[in-house]
């Protein structure tokens, strides 16, 4: 068995590599990163450190890499001949590497059995964005014939890694991938570590607006308290109150939308809030919160879930107040942070609303958002 693997960074070494290289199969990095790349040609093993509770490290052997940039045969060949193909590059990037997916599924032979492709990033069915993109770059009309796209659901916390780690990756003991089981026909990929559903919507709902939403609250009023690490913040009274009461109303939403029963979803929520208070977790609060113009975008971690209370008619006073901790997120260098702040200097708060967030005027969270978007343009 074979994976070919977009991404090679921690992420992807040390979650989706991790759990397919474990699986059995032959593993093959794909990236762009020149340095990366070349420093894993030159090994023969790296190693995941789980920490947490019951903490373990792991060896990962037997991957080869490839530069996508400058290998582009290699990989064509590599995807050609492989079973399973997976992305851990960001949602936008996707596009970037659906032409290369493209080739490969061309070039498989007419007999080979359907090459399984899964997107797996924290943005809501994203392997729909990368079929698009791939459908758009493929020239034959045999690519159903040839490849099939499985949504997923991930969820690993991967943290600012020690500079001199090398390939050594350090992530949390707990991780989820989940895996629309019904693009497949007969028997779907065994890898461990995977659950197979049948409806995977709301599993998606649940990680991205109790973990991710959770995560970025966590980091913006971290920041404001002039708190450095998602530890500390979580630790500190003030900031923990916000972030439960954020999560209090994005579960409302999973329990009334996919009728999770409301104890699960308590536990759900209990186990985040202590995954994210893991101190052996040396997590930033300025990393975690960076790019808030794709966090408070349409179908991102708060607007979504806040659009969905307010169409319901429920409560999303919290969201909306992380919402307005996330138009204060500004750290140095987060050049998504700097876009938010000159758009708040430009637009009037309908036309920042409607630019960021994606918003029509009609929609009943429009006015919350504007509302939000007044108040911190009035206080200056």
């Amino acid at each position: 068995m074979k994976a070919v693997h977009f991404g090679a960074g921690n992420i992807g070494r040390g979650f989706v590599g991790l759990l397919l290289s474990n699986a059995g199969y032959e593993l093959v990095f794909a990236d762009v990163a020149e340095g990366l790349i070349n420093t894993l040609k030159q090994a023969d093993s790296y190693r995941v450190h789980e920490v947490g509770e019951n903490p373990r490290t792991s060896e990962v052997r037997g991957f080869s890499a490839l530069n996508s940039a400058t290998e582009s045969e290699a990989l064509t060949a590599a995807i050609a001949s492989a079973d399973v193909v997976t992305t851990a590059v960001g949602a936008h990037i996707l596009k970037f590497v659906a032409p290369a997916i493209a080739a490969g599924i061309a070039a498989r032979p007419a007999s080979s059995a359907k090459l399984a492709v899964m997107a797996c990033e924290n943005a809501i069915n994203a392997t729909d964005i990368l079929a698009a993109e791939v459908a758009n770059a493929y020239s034959g009309d045999d690519l159903a014939d040839k490849a099939l796209f499985a949504n997923t659901a991930v969820d690993r916390i991967v943290p600012n890694q020690d500079p001199d780690a090398g390939l050594d990756v350090t992530v949390e003991t707990y991780c989820e991938w989940v895996i629309d089981r019904t693009p497949f026909v007969g028997e779907a990929p065994q890898i461990d570590g995977v659950t197979w559903v049948d409806d995977l919507e709301p599993f998606i709902e649940r990680k991205l607006f109790t973990v991710n939403t959770g995560h970025a609250t966590t980091a913006w009023f971290g920041y404001a308290a002039g708190l450095s690490k998602i530890s500390d913040a979580l630790a500190d009274a003030s900031v923990r109150s916000k972030v439960a009461a954020v999560l209090a109303e994005t579960g409302s939403l999973i329990v009334a939308k996919h009728g999770v029963d409301q104890a699960t979803q308590d536990a759900y929520i209990a186990k985040i809030l202590k995954r994210f208070a893991n101190p052996s977790l040396p997590d930033t609060v300025e990393r975690v919160g960076r790019a808030p113009m794709r966090k408070l975008s349409r179908n991102e971690r708060f607007i979504s879930p806040a659009a969905q209370l307010a169409e319901r008619g429920m409560p999303r006073t919290a969201l909306l107040e992380a919402v307005g901790a996330g138009l204060r997120f500004n750290p140095p260098g987060d050049t998504e942070a700097a876009e938010v702040q000159a758009l708040l200097a430009s637009e009037t708060a309908t036309g920042f609303t409607e630019k960021v967030t994606g918003l029509g005027a009609t929609h009943p969270l429009f006015a919350d958002v504007v509302a939000v978007v007044e108040a911190h343009q009035s206080a200056g």
